[in-house]
């Protein structure tokens, strides 16, 4: 990258459309394989480990949105896209219009999964003491409030496969990256970038998600012109995961209208 960072991607899938995705915070490219694999025939598929996340580098703080999306623009030149459609889940969704505000000619649509422009006014607060929590007493001492909140109780119970994999790439992290991402979520504030996004935009958010609830998607849809906003039932704050058909239904949809 521009600062020498190195990033892990891979490309996926034949079809016609470019699709960039995002991960959500303490995750990495992985993540997005339920829908990749479902979005194959659509599009060419960029997925990437964040940096200070999976197997990319791990540079000091501070880290900031805008900074990500850059990555973004630069793992877009070593693929030769010039541009794509950009979606993002959680923090890959504030990541992903950071992008598409600081790279509008290569924004061929917008996908905001569970996520949000503006945490609020106690945001920087939170994500400090979430922040400190993992340095004082490890990762493992997050994984409780965590799983509630990705997970319905219902997918925990049928899906413990998906949620143990979570849980072990969340583990994985390192905790200095970790601290500098949560702190990045805190000062991110993406709403000056709404009124200028033009093109096609979906958002979609899990009826039952506590960290970025139905609100904030409302929010994002009411300040982004055109967009298009899908509350899904029973959803928790990882829709990716948990609803995998319905999100690649979305981005489908997303690749059409940005051809």
């Amino acid at each position: 990258m521009r600062d020498g960072t190195e990033l892990f991607y891979r490309i996926d899938g034949t079809g016609p459309g470019r699709v960039a995705l995002v991960h959500s915070l303490a995750a990495d490219h992985a993540f997005w394989e339920p829908v990749v694999a479902r979005l194959g025939d659509a599009a060419t598929l960029l997925t990437f480990d964040c940096r200070g996340h999976g197997a990319s580098g791990k540079p000091a703080g501070p880290y900031t949105v805008e900074q990500f999306g850059d990555d973004l623009a630069d793992l877009m030149d070593r693929a030769g896209w010039p541009s794509a459609v950009v979606a993002g889940a959680s923090m890959g969704g504030c990541v992903a219009l950071a992008f598409a505000a600081r790279h509008p000619q290569r924004t061929k649509g917008l996908g905001l999964i569970d996520t949000t422009a503006w945490y609020g006014a106690e945001a920087p607060q939170q994500w400090a003491e979430r922040a400190g929590k993992a340095k004082s007493d490890g990762l493992a001492a997050l994984v409780g409030f965590q799983t509630t909140r990705w997970f319905g109780d219902a997918f925990r119970a049928g899906h413990p496969d998906v949620v143990q994999h979570t849980v072990d790439t969340f583990l994985k992290n390192d905790i200095a990256a970790y601290a500098e991402t949560c702190r990045m979520l805190g000062a991110a504030d993406l709403r000056a970038a709404l009124p200028g996004i033009a093109v096609p935009t979906r958002i979609v958010v899990g009826e039952e998600d506590y960290a970025t609830p139905p609100a904030m998607a409302e929010a994002l849809h009411a300040g982004i012109a055109g967009s298009t906003l899908t509350v899904i039932a029973g959803g928790r704050h990882l829709t990716p995961l948990d609803n995998p058909d319905r999100i690649a239904a979305e981005l489908r949809m997303l690749i059409e209208a940005a051809r």
